[in-house]
């Protein structure tokens, strides 16, 4: 369930954990209100760093590209997911191996870093095979020379598993639709092999990231359920889900406890407030909890299998409250009920 925080949330906690794509910038462009609320957020104490499932650029490719957008950033605060594979790997072969990298430059200064060797293709042995987002310009024979490789054993890692990416034309293929490229062409093999996935929500990128920021009391903030909330789940640590990237009102309300994030912004000055808690209402004449929450000034009620809104205030309130009604008439599943009109009457449909 949603949480309040009496403290806006850049004070409430050391660090910052910043997904990029849909968080920060979408396409190359600067999401609206970021660069503000970042400068804000450091302004009161609170550390940044920058945490992407996306492998194709270096951390001083990242960092520069912040700071020409506004967010002054170094390349210490840029952890990527291309790290972390590439120190999950060289801890399980031996050093110096041969490793086929399928993907941008971030994963092979990656895996250079890390004392590892980069070769192209199945025919030069390989121990392991990599695979990261490459942007859309990789090729397809670059796929068929990891789908080799693996089918001649390679071990199989990969930097994430994100099926898509957002971008300033709308959402596009991620690694995900790679690496699911590999795994179709490799089902021949009598034990079909999966690869091991080092990026959000996996413990790698948590264990990476910890060890770079050193950060006591992390808030990951980001756009995804399945990546950034998920990852937050899964290492403990408190999360932020912002409505600027992939997943919309919609979706919040349908997610599965491990989606659920503990605070919920419209965009990235959701750090720089606090947060109201959703409220159980009370029956009608007792003081039991009933079927209906309140945030702000919006009540959200379950009726007949719909999700029911009154009030009036700021749309997120009413989302909170929606949030709470859905997934506590979902319990530990997922809320299948109808929520067009409510989330109309938000502006959020």
């Amino acid at each position: 369930m949603l949480r309040s925080s009496q403290l806006p949330l850049a004070e409430a906690y050391d660090t910052a954990l910043l997904d990029l794509d849909g968080v920060v910038y979408a396409g190359g462009q600067a999401v609206e209100h970021a660069v503000g609320a970042l400068e804000a957020a450091r302004s009161v104490g609170m550390r940044l760093a920058y945490v992407t499932n996306n492998a194709a650029r270096t951390p001083e490719v990242v960092a520069a590209h912040l700071t020409r957008l506004g967010v002054a950033a170094e390349p210490s605060e840029v952890v990527t997911s291309a790290q972390a594979v590439a120190r999950l790997i060289a801890e399980e072969v031996a050093p110096g191996a041969r490793v086929l990298c399928v993907g941008g430059e971030g994963l092979r200064v990656a895996l250079a870093e890390r004392g590892l060797t980069v070769v192209e293709g199945a025919d030069d042995e390989p121990v392991a095979v990599v695979q990261g987002y490459g942007g859309p310009e990789l090729a397809w024979a670059r796929l068929a020379e990891a789908a080799l490789a693996v089918g001649r054993g390679a071990a199989w890692y990969a930097s994430n598993t994100d099926l898509t990416i957002p971008t300033g034309r709308g959402i596009a293929p991620g690694n995900g639709a790679a690496v699911e490229v590999v795994r179709i062409a490799t089902r021949w093999m009598r034990e079909a092999p999966e690869p091991r996935v080092a990026g959000k929500p996996c413990p790698p990128m948590h264990r990476e990231t910890i060890l770079r920021t050193g950060a006591r009391r992390p808030l990951v903030v980001g756009d995804r359920l399945d990546t950034d909330i998920e990852g937050a789940h899964a290492g403990g640590v408190d999360s932020l889900l912002v409505l600027t990237g992939v997943c919309d009102a919609g979706q919040l309300l349908r997610a599965r406890p491990e989606h659920r994030p503990t605070f919920v912004a419209a965009d990235l000055r959701g750090v720089l407030v606090p947060h109201a808690e959703p409220r159980p209402l009370p029956h009608a004449g007792t003081t039991a909890a009933g079927d209906g929450w309140s945030c702000g000034g919006w009540t959200a009620r379950v009726a007949d299998g719909e999700l029911g809104l009154d009030g009036a205030g700021d749309p997120v309130d009413g989302l909170r409250a929606l949030c709470a009604a859905a997934w506590s008439a979902a319990g530990e599943g997922v809320w299948e009920g109808g929520a067009d009109r409510a989330l109309a009457r938000l502006g959020l449909a």
